[in-house]
């Protein structure tokens, strides 16, 4: 996958069939529009491509937001690529970028930049400034300026359409099957192991903190069976994300015991992806009761069907 920044540097003349978008967390919505965007590119010789937003255009419109994604930029690149996207255009939303209008929108940087052929967008896109640009907008400009524009349709997951926002509700709940149902695949984080506390060690669940990056989106406070990869290998794990209120602790940490494995890791790449929530946080009145349930939480992994 070639990925080009803010297009700089000489964009390639290849005609294209591409979709607009954030894909925050490259969902089976979002998978069946690059399916469609590869099937148009085969079918007509044209190459499939994105044009998407880093930072969140959400980031210009409302700094004070504590926005989190589903995916960091690394993931998503990753996601784009295994579902066989040709060419992945990043672009900041700057002030420039978020002045233009619809109509300079689709001609500025659908025509004269991204040669677009073929466009395929959500059953709900807009785009310019004050959202001047919609369905209707590309269809009426469609013929001047030689391209197709077609809208697809939500994918269904039981009584509503998914999203990336039905995604984070559903992880802010700890519904981790629904939540990866409607991703296509496990959802997962990962970071460098990082020094704690070390107070797991004491009870014999030594643990590894995941430093995560600032903009990835936790689910609920709790513990989760996950997949554990570290050095190109796999071990089931229990993963805990809270502040550690037995011990008083104040901040929040992600930290992962990983089954039958006892090496130093530290300053190594660990990632994790979440099979299924055990339970909220909780507070117990001793460390005694916390190794009692630590020691059911590892029952429950070793017989999960990973």
């Amino acid at each position: 996958m070639i990925i080009t920044e803010n297009f700089t540097g000489s964009v390639s003349q290849n005609p294209r069939a591409l979709s607009i978008g954030m894909f925050d967390g490259v969902h089976l919505g979002h998978q069946s529009i690059i399916k469609k965007l590869n099937a148009i590119s085969e079918k007509k010789n044209l190459e499939s491509a994105i044009l998407t937003f880093w930072p969140h255009p959400r980031t210009v419109f409302t700094p004070n937001d504590d926005l989190k994604l589903l995916n960091t930029i690394d993931e998503k690149k990753y996601l784009l690529e295994k579902n066989g996207l040709q060419h992945l255009f990043l672009k900041e939303f700057d002030e420039e970028f978020r002045n233009l209008t619809g109509e300079e929108f689709v001609k500025q940087i659908l025509v004269d930049k991204l040669q677009v052929k073929h466009l395929i967008i959500g059953y709900d896109h807009t785009f310019g400034k004050n959202r001047s640009g919609d369905f209707s907008l590309l269809k009426k400009m469609g013929p001047e300026y030689g391209f197709e524009v077609e809208q697809v349709e939500a994918v269904n997951y039981k009584d509503f359409n998914i999203s990336s926002t039905q995604i984070r509700n559903a992880l802010s709940e700890g519904n981790i099957i629904a939540a990866n149902e409607m991703l296509g695949y496990h959802y997962s984080l990962s970071g460098k192991v990082v020094h704690g506390k070390k107070i797991g060690r004491t009870i014999g669940y030594p643990t590894a903190n995941i430093e995560v990056d600032m903009l990835k989106f936790l689910p609920k406070k709790g513990a989760y069976i996950v997949d554990v990869f570290v050095k190109n290998r796999h071990y089931k794990g229990m993963l805990s994300i809270g502040t550690n209120p037995t011990v008083n602790g104040n901040s929040l940490s992600v930290e992962v015991y990983i089954l039958d494995f006892d090496e130093d890791i530290y300053n190594q790449e660990i990632s994790v992806n979440f099979r299924e929530f055990l339970h909220d946080e909780i507070k117990f009145e001793n460390l005694e009761k916390l190794v009692e349930r630590l020691d059911e939480d590892k029952r429950l992994t070793e017989n999960f069907n990973f």
